[in-house]
């Protein structure tokens, strides 16, 4: 549990009432990376800015499963747990689940597979990456601009889904989430999901 003492939604005034309100609009809760994140409701609009323009450009489906594959390397269960739930929008929950579990041998088209293997490369040993990496996704058919993307859209989950761990965040379990999915989604850090404050409404 994080030291960290955030913001009461009865308390939250100006912009981190504003981030409050988006979130319990787009979610039907608070979670906890947006209190402790919101903290700095400046740096948070930051994060959220450049979210949109990279996922606008990548696409949404390509975005989360990058975003996926980060949090996977990284270890990130929070991130791993409220972007699970956002790429249902995108699969159907047995792929999602198999994509969890091992994303190589889930049906995924070899351009996706490539893209994923690429962020977890980048999560985990970025220093050794060179030209080869960036190669391997021009030969899956991917153009610069989506190579900078992919390498945007990991790096960037790198700097939030770290802030998250340094500071102890609480892991939250999105509503909506059953226990299979959850078990599928964070085999890869080899945990269970204890959330210390379960969200409104899950």
């Amino acid at each position: 549990m994080s030291i960290i003492e955030t913001i009461a939604e009865s308390a939250a005034e100006g912009p981190v009432a504003r981030i409050y309100a988006d979130d319990l609009q787009a979610m039907g809760y608070v979670p906890s990376h947006t209190r402790a994140m919101a903290l700095n409701p400046e740096a948070l609009f930051a994060w959220r800015a450049l979210q949109t323009a990279i996922a606008g450009s990548l696409g949404l489906r390509r975005y989360e499963l990058v975003t996926l594959a980060a949090a996977r390397g990284i270890g990130s269960a929070a991130c791993l747990l409220a972007h699970g739930k956002k790429a249902l929008k995108f699969m159907p929950e047995d792929q999602l689940e198999r994509v969890a579990r091992d994303y190589r041998s889930a049906g995924l088209p070899a351009d996706e597979v490539a893209m994923m293997d690429f962020a977890v490369k980048l999560s985990t040993g970025s220093a050794a990456m060179d030209d080869g990496d960036s190669q391997s996704l021009r030969d899956a058919g991917f153009s610069d601009r989506e190579i900078v993307d992919i390498a945007l859209a990991a790096a960037a989950r790198n700097y939030f889904s770290r802030a998250l761990h340094a500071l102890a965040v609480d892991v939250d379990v999105p509503p909506g989430l059953g226990p299979e999915m959850q078990d599928a989604l964070l085999a890869p850090v080899g945990g269970a999901a204890d959330p210390a404050r379960p969200p409104a409404g899950g």
